[in-house]
């Protein structure tokens, strides 16, 4: 058996339970694929959109839902050994992918917050190219920790409950949504997928920064000393964008500001 399929097998059969099944309940409970979907997987050269693009393609093969995919990379800046990383794990994984440039890392360079703005100016991008190819979805690979990582970062420094979403629709771009479809997947399982394949990818590429030092990182460690106290902790975080009620906080928004003393 070639390698790539001994990979996409290892997905659906060693990995059932943790990535293949917990990828297949948040497409179907998020409803985030419907017929005739043109999707534009994007794929960073990271572990967990490489990931996703092998999940989508099995789907793809063996799912009740007609669908189409269209893989994406975009080269903010990278370096030249980052991209031939990449290119070697696309001929590994037998993808065929779309490579177009931006010039992010050269705008982002002297920003203050330079990952808001490049995480930004992504978005953009990806959207962009995407639409010129026909699609009406990005799917990008964020997934369990990522969510959970954004509730913390949004009470601790925005002092607001707000979490990622497993879709949006696009502000700008009319027509186009994003997709999250390893929403249920934690980290721990796509390290574990990586390591059992003996795969190796780009990890934090960014010529701005150099390394993963941001506010992410803070809050995996916070997560670790959370979990501590009570090994659910994680879970029951992530859990809390379900069960919001909203006769139990003061403010709340949607169209518009609502305060408890509206109705009291």
């Amino acid at each position: 058996m070639e390698r790539y399929k001994e990979i996409e097998r290892s997905i659906i059969k060693k990995f059932r339970a943790v990535i293949w099944h917990q990828f297949v309940k948040a497409v179907s409970d998020y409803h985030l694929i419907e017929e005739n979907d043109r999707i534009a997987v994007c794929i960073s050269g990271g572990k967990d959109s490489f990931l996703l693009a092998k999940c989508l393609e099995e789907l793809q093969r063996h799912g009740k839902i007609k669908f189409e995919l269209e893989y994406i990379i975009m080269n903010p800046g990278y370096t030249e050994e980052v991209l031939k990383k990449i290119n070697d794990n696309l001929r590994l994984l037998n993808i065929k992918a779309h490579v177009f440039e931006s010039p992010i890392f050269k705008v982002v360079y002297k920003e203050k917050n330079p990952c808001y703005l490049c995480a930004k100016m992504r978005r953009g991008y990806l959207y962009s190219y995407a639409k010129g190819l026909g699609c009406n979805k990005i799917a990008l690979g964020h997934h369990f920790d990522d969510v959970l990582e954004t509730i913390l970062m949004n009470l601790i420094y925005n002092g607001m409950f707000a979490g990622m979403m497993p879709k949006l629709k696009s502000d700008n771009f009319d027509g186009m949504e994003l997709i999250r479809p390893l929403y249920l997947v934690r980290e721990d399982s796509i390290l574990a997928w990586m390591k059992y394949n003996d795969l190796s990818f780009i990890d934090c590429a960014c010529s701005v920064t150099k390394k993963n030092t941001g506010k992410r990182k803070e809050m995996k460690e916070l997560v670790k000393v959370l979990k501590g106290y009570y090994p659910d902790a994680d879970r029951n975080i992530f859990n809390s964008l379900s069960n919001v009620k909203l006769d139990k906080v003061i403010t709340y928004f949607d169209s518009e500001k609502h305060n408890f003393l509206d109705k009291y």
